[in-house]
């Protein structure tokens, strides 16, 4: 589990095909205190880390994690926001995000307000029912509220959020550009209100 909050940037240093897709990624962090097997969250999908170094980590990625990601994001060069797993005890200051990626967003539009930045998103239908304004969401790892949600008569939706200075610099998003694709992760009680609602629907006939 983690929370949503990046503690580091890193950047992919080598992408390579071993089977899995082996990556390797430079970071801040200290690599003495992360086991292997440790999760690790990269730019919001939960990662396993198999080898390690001083400043570095590796990890691999399937085939099915890859078709759920950003087009792109594992190649060598692309910086990664990045999230050590949570303990217990320790304070929660985003929301509880999973490290499961449910689909892609491509930001349509970027304004400025004051010193921060609303980055406008466009998602399929598949996630639509899930956003609701003042709720949460998790942008390429990063816990945020979102602030507008408009369905779109294309079958389309979009949503904002708004972006602070800290956030820009602390992450990746403050380098997003129009057309950029993200990883997006659903609220997890969203998910399952989701759920229940399906099932109830399908079989108590309501």
């Amino acid at each position: 589990m983690f929370t949503g909050i990046i503690t580091d940037i890193g950047t992919i240093t080598a992408s390579e095909d071993r089977g899995d897709h082996r990556v390797t990624v430079r970071t801040g962090f200290d690599t003495d205190g992360i086991d292997l097997g440790a999760s690790i969250a990269c730019s919001g999908a939960c990662m396993t880390v198999v080898e390690k170094g001083p400043g570095w980590f590796a990890v691999d990625v399937s085939a099915e994690s890859i078709r759920r990601t950003a087009p792109g994001m594992w190649e060598a060069g692309r910086r990664l926001n990045l999230e050590r797993a949570m303990k217990l005890g320790e304070e929660l200051g985003g929301h509880i995000v999973t490290g499961h990626v449910d689909g892609i967003a491509t930001v349509v539009g970027i304004c400025p307000e004051g010193d921060s930045r609303r980055i406008g998103f466009a998602v399929d239908a598949s996630l639509a029912p899930y956003l609701a304004p003042k709720g949460s969401v998790t942008v390429d790892g990063v816990s945020l509220t979102v602030n507008e949600v408009a369905d779109q008569a294309d079958g389309i939706t979009h949503f904002a959020i708004n972006l602070i200075p800290h956030t820009q610099h602390a992450t990746t998003l403050g380098g997003l550009t129009e057309g950029a694709a993200v990883n997006i992760e659903i609220d997890v009680l969203a998910r399952y209100l989701g759920r229940m609602e399906a099932y109830r629907k399908t079989h108590m006939n309501v």
